[in-house]
């Protein structure tokens, strides 16, 4: 997901000083249970577009914020626990070019996962799949929403794409699907067709985006949950519902996917560094699950908060 965003440096350094690359490797030897959870899902980029180009059409004036770093991004997330994270591609900066998340692993491979993209446009999509899982690359984003709009309604049939999904049930690398719930019926006909292909759906299927938590939507969502594999983050706070603190209202949907998929098939993710803006925080983001839902048990929470992560991106 993406909206305009005010975060700047100021705001990680509101939770203390500016974290050096020396504390960052630091935090690598950091026992799992002085900072035990994961973050499924955070963007960061590198304001040297010189040494990772960004996508065509797209100029350093573009990134907002200007500067989000894995290093920015710890200085953030450590201080509530967090000390692994699932760094997502973004399709908008850098589209295909995994360049940048895969040095971050390169220099952190205890702290890092990566969720990546392939053109399965390109031939040997599955090859070029098996390539990058050495290089920690556990899933894959895949998204009608960089086809152009004629080409959407059926993104999940070329060739390339079934490629990607018959090699994800060989390597366990997860498909990623960014959609709405508009996606989830040809979503479902796809896990029908590769029952053994890893999935986790973004951001709810991005229900509530308009503010409102549609039965229907979520039935389709919840309908995924008979196939075994398939996972949902349950992330994005700052664009779902109220889009504000304390995020209470997407709790009864949060509920009923813990009815549907049980807690070992959702994972909580902040999408940082959008969740960070305005009135949002990162705080208030895992402060739901952490805090908020005490009919949670504390097994419950250890999924949500990081086992789910764990078993599906952290493999290898």
């Amino acid at each position: 997901m993406s909206q305009p965003i005010t975060m700047t440096r100021r705001d990680a350094l509101k939770t203390g000083v500016a974290m050096s690359a020396v504390a960052v490797t630091g935090m690598t030897n950091a026992q799992t249970t002085d900072l035990p959870w994961i973050d499924a899902h955070s963007h960061i980029w590198l304001p040297d577009v010189d040494k990772f180009p960004l996508a065509p059409g797209q100029t350093k004036a573009d990134l907002k914020p200007p500067s989000f770093t894995d290093v920015e991004l710890m200085a953030i997330a450590r201080p509530e626990g967090v000390g692994r994270v699932v760094l997502i591609q973004h399709s908008v900066y850098h589209l295909f070019d995994n360049s940048y998340l895969i040095d971050a692993v390169r220099r952190h491979p205890k702290l890092f996962r990566v969720q990546g993209m392939v053109d399965d446009h390109l031939p040997q999509a599955g090859a070029t799949m098996k390539k990058l899982l050495p290089q920690g690359v556990t899933g894959f984003r895949i998204t009608p929403f960089v086809r152009k709009k004629e080409d959407q309604p059926k993104w999940l049939e070329s060739p390339g794409m079934i490629e990607m999904w018959k090699t994800g049930a060989e390597t366990r690398q997860a498909m990623c699907p960014l959609i709405n719930a508009s996606d989830l019926s040809s979503t479902d006909a796809m896990c029908e067709r590769h029952p053994d292909t890893p999935v986790v759906i973004d951001h709810f299927a991005r229900i509530g985006v308009d503010g409102e938590m549609r039965e229907a939507d979520i039935k389709a969502l919840c309908r995924l949950a008979r196939h075994k594999h398939t996972s949902v983050k349950i992330s994005a706070y700052y664009a779902l519902g109220q889009k504000k603190p304390p995020h209470d209202e997407l709790i009864p949907m949060i509920k009923r996917l813990l009815d549907c998929f049980g807690p070992q098939r959702l994972m909580w993710a902040s999408d940082s560094p959008y969740q960070i803006q305005g009135v949002n925080n990162y705080k208030a983001s895992i402060s739901l699950v952490r805090d908020r839902m005490d009919f949670l048990s504390k097994p419950d929470r250890e999924w949500l908060l990081a086992k789910t992560a764990e078993k599906v991106f952290f493999y290898a």
